[in-house]
């Protein structure tokens, strides 16, 4: 019901709702009343761009950043010299954090250049203490900032920040900074607005956080403990999804495979997906990410069934080594994840898998570098997301005797990256002359006269096609390999 409301039809008088979502539809009201000032005054609609930086649960927070803004009455730019500017951050790697800082500098000539700019900052670098120290001290002209667990609070943060400017519009200064950083929650608002990137695709939440810790990973310290959504509420969604045209949900979630335990009436993964395998108007299905130490026959068989479960699992590996993941706490072992790869394989025979590796992990030794060679050469990938350890502060690795030297981690590096890839090429040639299904996503970048897709296992195809085509799944015979792409044709 909150999709069809009218801004224009609260009472921007009277006292704001204490419920959610309720309360962030009465500020989104208020905020709607400046940007009319701004217009009548301007003689155009104010301009925001939204940045988003990291994974794919950023990218679904951005669209509900975007869906805010929008339903404001904001004008969406690509451009950042606009009149708001939001950086959703991600603060896996230490470069990503610098990339931010960077960008802060850049931003500060923009805002010179237009007084009346603002700043926002959010996302899961904003969780860290030492980094919202650092830009209150040495980037003042920032205007907001705030975290992963209040995201839904966005419309209420932005009409403080839009109140702090002053007469003339332009922000005040240091002194103005709206700052509002949680430790943690365990509230999930719902029906908030997203405005989705694809017509015909679109990521889902079914859980936030992670209760891993692995000992390299700093999501459990900015994204707090699991949190999984309600059942009906996630399939409320999708049908909702669905009744607008998407045909390919993604499910999300830093360990898609522990959603539900939480939960007052708890219900499996596997089950979740039964119950969203039933939406009329979903063809596709997909989900991520899978930790092996979750990975229940329950669910390899749940796909093994379905229709509309693509048969692609993304699986992290991150080290062949069990001493090494031992020391990531990871929770299973080299044989525990082989022996999960075989109940895959003969379960979906044709199944496409594909892994994260990470290279110089703390420790890892020439011997423990062969076995993740080893693991590559056994299992087969699809392809693999390769990383070198990078060391990142507030992690128990961090802290970790035996850092590998650098130079011997680049060499590891590249020598993984060799097997992947000869073994991905190889496999990819399997599907040349059969026919697959195709969900066409966009007009080919470098040609026009061509559109690219995605099969069922996540390859790309490239086929002969125009724009009428894209959200629509075609039957494509893929005619020519090209490693790791194909060219296909209609049939």
């Amino acid at each position: 019901m909150y999709d069809e409301i009218d801004l224009d039809k609260i009472d921007r008088n009277a006292e704001p709702p204490t419920e959610e979502p309720a309360r962030q539809y009465y500020f989104m009201a208020k905020c709607r009343e400046w940007v009319k000032d701004f217009t009548q005054k301007q003689g155009r609609s104010p301009r925001a761009c939204v940045v988003n930086m990291g994974c794919q649960m950023n990218a679904r927070d951005a669209e509900k950043l975007t869906g805010i803004l929008s339903r404001i009455g904001y004008e969406m730019t690509d451009t950042e010299e606009a009149d708001f500017v939001l950086y959703n951050t991600c603060t896996v790697r230490e470069n990503a954090n610098n990339k931010v800082y960077g960008r802060l500098g850049v931003l500060n000539g923009y805002q010179k250049k237009n007084p009346r700019m603002m700043i926002a900052l959010c996302g899961c670098m904003m969780q860290e203490a030492s980094v919202v120290e650092k830009i209150r001290r040495s980037y003042p002209f920032v205007n907001l900032i705030f975290g992963t667990h209040n995201l839904y609070k966005f419309a209420e943060l932005l009409h403080t920040a839009l109140f702090h400017a002053n007469a003339s519009g332009a922000p005040k200064g240091a002194s103005s900074m709206v700052i509002d950083i949680w430790e943690d929650t365990d509230q999930i608002v719902e029906a908030l607005p997203a405005k989705r990137k694809y017509a015909f695709k679109s990521g889902v939440n079914i859980m936030f956080g992670c209760n891993n810790f692995c000992s390299y990973c700093i999501v459990p310290y900015v994204r707090g403990r699991e949190r999984s959504r309600e059942p009906e509420e996630i399939l409320r969604e999708i049908r909702m999804l669905a009744n607008d045209g998407v045909v390919e949900v993604m499910l999300l979630g830093q360990n898609v495979n522990s959603y539900g335990k939480g939960l007052k009436q708890p219900v499996t993964f596997a089950q979740l997906l039964q119950k969203i395998e039933a939406v009329e108007g979903i063809s596709r299905i997909r989900f991520m990410t899978s930790h092996p130490k979750d990975l229940s026959d329950e669910l390899i068989e749940t796909m093994r069934r379905s229709k509309k479960i693509c048969k692609h699992l993304h699986l992290p590996l991150q080290s062949g080594s069990t001493e090494i993941l031992r020391r990531m706490n990871r929770k299973y072992t080299k044989e525990q994840y082989l022996l999960l790869i075989e109940k895959l394989r003969a379960a979906m025979p044709d199944i496409s898998i594909t892994t994260d590796i990470i290279v110089g992990f703390p420790g890892e030794t020439e011997a423990d570098f062969e076995e993740t060679l080893d693991m590559v050469r056994r299992v087969q990938y699809d392809s693999a997301f390769t990383f070198l350890y990078s060391r990142r502060t507030g992690t128990p690795a961090a802290a970790m005797e035996e850092q590998v030297p650098e130079d011997v981690a680049k060499h590891r590096f590249d020598r993984l990256l060799s097997k992947v890839q000869t073994i991905a090429a190889r496999k990819a040639m399997r599907y040349t002359g059969s026919v697959q299904s195709v969900l066409v996503e966009q007009v080919n970048t470098q040609d026009a006269a061509l559109v690219t897709g995605r099969m069922d296992n996540n390859s790309i195809v490239h086929l002969r096609g125009g724009a009428d085509r894209i959200g629509t799944i075609v039957d494509v015979r893929l005619t020519e390999c090209r490693g790791f792409y194909y060219i296909g044709e209609v049939v």
